[in-house]
């Protein structure tokens, strides 16, 4: 069927992802589930708040099921995959917005579409063997379902750094960058998910939660914070090879297989947003400016081509890394006038 387990139990709303065999990718009918499911619980006395969980121990989510789109697209039907991310969207918007207490319980690979389901509530758990990650640069996309605004969010360059590297953040790491606000042992989720169930108080996760075990960023910060500061990709680059050492190397090497005009753009993005003016619906339409041209003018379809399809791990970007001109990063980011995202006042609820 869909994947997914969506009913009520006790005070909460529960909504289990259940493809562990596909480490629970998020598919289109999965996110139309999720979607009606907010709608109607958004009003509903008898849903105190949300439990958003996953079968299996190797993933909460490990992405989107792109599939399907890289099919389509591969055929020259780009609106297949534009209507998938508009209502993926969203749906993430949705979430972000809900207006009683979300608690999410992320085990084991959480990333990209991921990271849209458990990365927007108000109570974000981790555990032992929760992976986190943006790693959409090496696949010709861009940080999305929001997660642009979280990287923009974070502390320092923090958001630069892991939307361009991809690179996995542990419990304490995902903490530090604002994916996650919880550690809490995975031994004592399934207790604290029936008091949940039986309280519907989100105050459980807190009175659970304990300290992560050390992670790696914070050590990193203030490299990253010299390197990752510069206006563009370009910028970014030459900083790194200025300065040779260890950190310096491993990014290096990381970047080069990366896409470039997906990193120039995700730091343009988080420039963008980075402020108080920063808010969900913005980074959300903003991201599908580059989704939207991803198939037909960008580098998604090779990017797919080479990591899931044919499997060789050698993409032709369109561009090279040192040669990116900003007018490409600026054509992929430019208002799509009719075709823009948007989102009703239904979609309020």
């Amino acid at each position: 069927m869909s994947g997914i387990s969506i009913r009520k139990t006790g005070r909460a709303g529960r909504i289990t992802l259940a493809r562990p065999k596909a480490l629970n990718a998020l598919s289109y009918a999965m996110c139309l589930e999720i979607d009606a499911a907010l709608k109607d619980w958004a009003d509903d006395p008898e849903v105190a708040l949300l439990v958003i969980d996953a079968e299996g121990d190797k993933a909460f989510c490990a992405g989107g099921d792109i599939a399907e789109m890289y099919e389509t697209g591969q055929n020259g039907d780009y609106g297949y995959g534009r209507r998938f991310w508009r209502d993926e969207y969203r749906m993430n918007a949705r979430l972000f917005e809900f207006p009683k207490p979300v608690v999410s319980l992320m085990q084991g690979y959480t990333m990209g579409g991921g990271v849209g389901v458990g990365c927007h509530g108000s109570h974000r758990v981790v555990g032992e063997s929760s992976q986190m990650a943006m790693p959409e640069c090496g696949i010709g996309l861009v940080p999305d379902v929001g997660g642009s605004l979280i990287l923009a969010r974070a502390p320092g360059r923090l958001g630069e750094y892991l939307g361009t590297t991809g690179a996995r953040m542990g419990p304490a790491d995902a903490i530090l960058a604002g994916f996650a606000d919880h550690f809490v042992p995975e031994a004592a989720w399934p207790a604290l998910t029936v008091r949940l169930e039986e309280t519907g108080d989100p105050s459980a996760v807190d009175e659970a939660a304990t300290a992560p075990p050390e992670g790696r960023l914070a050590a990193l910060a203030p490299a990253i914070d010299r390197h990752f500061a510069g206006e563009t990709l370009g910028d970014i680059l030459r900083s790194l090879r200025a300065e040779p050492g260890a950190f310096a190397e491993e990014t290096l090497t990381t970047l080069a297989r990366q896409c470039p005009l997906s990193m120039g753009c995700t730091v343009e993005m988080i420039h963008r947003l980075r402020g108080p003016a920063a808010e969900i619906r913005r980074a959300l339409e903003q991201e599908y400016r580059f989704t939207f041209r991803a198939m037909e003018k960008g580098d998604f379809l090779e990017g797919i081509r080479a990591a899931i399809i044919d499997k060789d791990k050698s993409p032709r970007w369109s561009h090279e890394r040192d040669a990116l001109p900003q007018l490409a990063v600026t054509q992929m980011l430019m208002p799509l006038g009719e075709d823009r995202l948007t989102f009703g006042e239904e979609d309020r609820a």
